[in-house]
């Protein structure tokens, strides 16, 4: 693969996704109004999103021998994505199960399966492909030492590692000093950032993640927009797009997998940020995970349209 391309390592799920007026209470029973199943997994969105822009992608991860090995494989490769690095072992696929309420919300419970087999030494056969890309990005629905040894193998090579943190877990110094852009949502960050919270200044919440040794922050706000924080001590404060949402469910998933696209593709971290917001903001209109991701036309048709 040539240097401007995207590697993906992470997890590729099938989505069931139930919607509802609202999200239950815990014990609660409440009828929905509609069900689907749809490809997804961060990973898998990720390198969707990414491919669905125009990015050479490839895919590293596990399907399991099921009913969903197939449909999983077609959606990627239906963006574009190549999948050769995307093998089938023993067992299930990952599984989301995923309730979307009217407002757009949602809530997302994980059953790793085939994605919990993605072990580090799986990385050696792929060694040449991570070094000569142009950024490889991960998220932790796969084991956390994979990713450790994926983090690793960038920085010795140089090349950009982008770490979408979720689900929060906990996570090594060792581990986060080798990240190049650290892309968590605002619980996600309040989790890393101990001592704050939600809704807590996000700039303080960015100031203390790069402390914890992170390059470069990109704090994925929803409806309040993004932050770029640098450890140079660069800020970049940018509100939300104003759209209709549908469903949030892979807003941020088409956020890095367009944020990425943007870097390799040679524009600035805040160009690219501003990219991948308006991606998202497009996402967010439809319903699905991969479905939702955008194409280029349509970013850049989104884009024009906006006020001057």
């Amino acid at each position: 693969m040539e240097r401007k391309s995207i590697v993906v390592v992470g997890s590729i799920n099938m989505d069931m996704v139930a919607n509802a007026a609202r999200i239950p209470l815990a014990g609660e029973t409440i009828s929905g109004d509609g069900f689907a199943t749809h490809p997804g997994g961060k990973g898998a969105n990720q390198a969707v999103a990414a491919g669905r822009l125009g990015a050479a992608v490839k895919m590293i991860g596990r399907v399991g021998e099921d009913a969903f090995a197939a449909e999983l494989r077609a959606s990627l490769e239906g963006a574009g994505v190549d999948t050769s690095g995307v093998k089938s072992v023993a067992g299930s696929s990952g599984v989301a199960a995923i309730v979307v309420a009217a407002s757009g919300e949602n809530c997302i419970v994980v059953v790793p399966g085939a994605n919990g087999t993605l072990r580090p030494e799986d990385l050696d056969e792929h060694v040449e492909t991570i070094r000569s890309a142009g950024a490889v990005l991960a998220q932790l629905e796969i084991p956390p030492e994979t990713v450790k040894r994926l983090a690793e193998m960038c920085h010795e090579a140089k090349v950009p590692f982008v770490l979408d943190p979720a689900p929060a877990r906990e996570l090594p110094r060792s581990l986060l000093k080798l990240v190049t852009w650290f892309t968590p949502n605002e619980t996600e960050a309040a989790f890393y950032a101990q001592g704050t919270q939600a809704g807590d200044d996000a700039e303080n919440i960015a100031q203390a993640l790069l402390m914890l040794g992170v390059k470069n922050v990109v704090l994925k706000r929803g409806s309040e927009g993004f932050l770029l924080a640098t450890a140079g001590g660069s800020l970049e404060v940018h509100p939300a797009y104003t759209v209709t949402a549908v469903d949030t469910t892979a807003a941020g998933d088409a956020f890095n997998g367009a944020f990425a696209m943007a870097l390799v593709s040679g524009k600035t971290p805040v160009e690219s940020s501003r990219f991948a917001a308006a991606a998202a903001a497009v996402s967010v209109t439809r319903r699905g995970a991969q479905p939702s991701m955008a194409t280029l036309e349509e970013v850049d048709e989104f884009l024009a349209e906006l006020p001057s």
